[in-house]
């Protein structure tokens, strides 16, 4: 079980099907339509999603369910009840005791887990495909019927807090990032850890979780993805025979706070015995492909590309080859998020090099590009690099599944990622300027992590 941010980019899901054609059939169609290398969807009346991505490559099946519910859903005060409920789903049900379900998964050799994001919840099992209508009736059971005694809830909630001390309290790096969102988002509930604050963990409790599982843990809040050695015939009737009996629940809107317009510059700054090695990060709120208008996501993906996606990329060909004053440095844009998102650099220094060289570096970078754009063929060698990158992701089934369902349950579609490889190509010199625009050093949001006794700028 794990706390997860969303997958690096919303460019991973179309990459998958860069070289496959999609069957999506209507919404609620009792019909199941499938091509031999293409995708089939189909909706259950309870309102349930179900995504079928045929894998004959190997005798193996992945079924991963995911609900549209992550940490940035949660109540006020109540920080890390859907990474908690993650763990609480792994417990007994009235129809099986508290471990049966994993003793099945490892009887026949399967594969198990889960993973709680700011977006997503989703739990998924690896079988081969004879298990598969097994696995289907012990995950639709656990959707209604857990059993969560104060017991349970006690047990576990100490596990949690215990993983928030080993992943968080024992490393700075983790403790800056967490600072660093919380400064990032001034509104948004992304600026709250995914696995929470300690003192609203220890306060959760069985009536806390029991009104989250009744809320949220409903098939019209869900998508299912099966990928693998199945067709979808065969899932409809195995869905329909489980998930289907389900009740349909209330709909839900995910009305959350949004970011207001950002005007300054901050700074966070931890300073750690544990560290032996200064770093920097920088940070923007920045549109996603959900709230981007067109083509502004596509080309804030090729910009962390062009910018740090690599060795052939400016800022390492400038810091590290060129000048010599960076061990590392990256760029990182988060598009597949439901709202607004982060675009964010990084930097270590080389040897005696110091952190305001590293960030004087980054920033001249970014605003050559915001004046003079790229040229053509930079922009053309980053889209291969880009694409090359990630189409060997399709070699992993649950790396599909992931992609489908983290693109369902943000917003997107699978017309979305039908589309996606002509609004790649399309992206232009000018999108890419202007999406480099959108990194103004007066709204970034830096954050330095220093060795014990450093002081302020003096180790900068």
């Amino acid at each position: 079980m794990t706390v997860a941010r969303p997958l690096q980019s919303f460019l991973v899901a179309f990459v998958l099907l860069f070289a496959g054609s999609i069957v999506t059939l209507a919404e609620k169609t009792e019909a199941v339509g499938e091509s031999s290398d293409g995708v089939a969807s189909f909706e259950l009346d309870n309102g349930l999603q179900v995504v079928v991505i045929p894998d004959r490559r190997a005798p193996v099946v992945t079924h991963m369910l995911w609900y549209k519910v992550g940490s940035a859903d949660e109540e006020a005060g109540k920080s890390g009840i859907a990474h908690f409920f993650e763990h609480l789903m792994f417990k007994g049900t009235t129809n099986h005791p508290p471990g049966e379900f994993g003793r099945r998964v490892a009887e026949i050799g399967g594969q198990e887990n889960a993973f709680t994001s700011y977006d997503h919840t989703a739990y998924f099992q690896q079988v081969r495909p004879e298990a598969l209508e097994t696995m289907m009736a012990y995950e639709a059971d656990r959707m209604r019927n857990l059993v969560l005694t104060d017991e349970v809830i006690a047990v576990e909630r100490n596990v949690v807090l215990e993983e928030r001390r080993q992943r968080v309290d024992s490393s700075p790096g983790a403790i800056l990032g967490e600072e660093l969102d919380a400064t990032l988002y001034q509104n948004h509930p992304y600026r709250i850890p995914v696995i929470g604050w300690m003192h609203e963990i220890e306060a959760l409790n069985r009536e806390d979780a029991i009104a989250f599982y009744d809320h949220f843990y409903v098939p019209n809040n869900a998508v299912l993805v099966v990928a693998g050695d199945v067709d979808a015939q065969t899932v409809k009737r195995l869905a329909e025979a489980t998930y289907g009996t389900i009740p349909r629940g209330p709909d839900i809107a995910r009305a959350r706070p949004q970011e207001p317009e950002q005007n300054t510059r901050r700074t966070v700054t931890l300073t750690d015995p544990r560290v032996s090695r200064p770093s920097l990060r920088m940070a923007w709120v920045v549109p996603s492909y959900e709230t981007a208008a067109p083509g502004e996501a596509e080309a804030l993906d090729l910009l962390s590309e062009i910018l740090g996606g690599g060795p052939r990329t400016r800022l390492y060909e400038d810091l590290v080859i060129g000048q010599g004053i960076a061990s590392a440095v990256g760029a990182y844009y988060q598009g597949d998020a439901l709202d607004a998102t982060s675009f964010e650099l990084y930097g270590a220094p080389r040897g005696e090099a110091a952190l305001d060289r590293i960030e004087a570096a980054i920033m001249a970078q970014i605003e050559r590009i915001a004046v003079e754009g790229v040229t053509e063929e930079e922009l053309a060698r980053a889209k291969r690099r880009y694409l090359r990158e990630y189409i060997f992701a399709r070699d992993s089934q649950s790396g599909m599944a992931r992609i489908y369902g983290t693109t369902l349950t943000t917003g997107g579609s699978i017309a979305d990622i039908r589309e996606w490889p002509d609004r790649i190509e399309s992206v232009t010199v000018d999108q890419v300027r202007k999406a480099a625009q959108r990194l103004d050093r007066n709204t970034a949001v830096l954050g330095y992590l220093l060795p014990d006794g450093s002081q302020g700028d003096d180790a900068r």
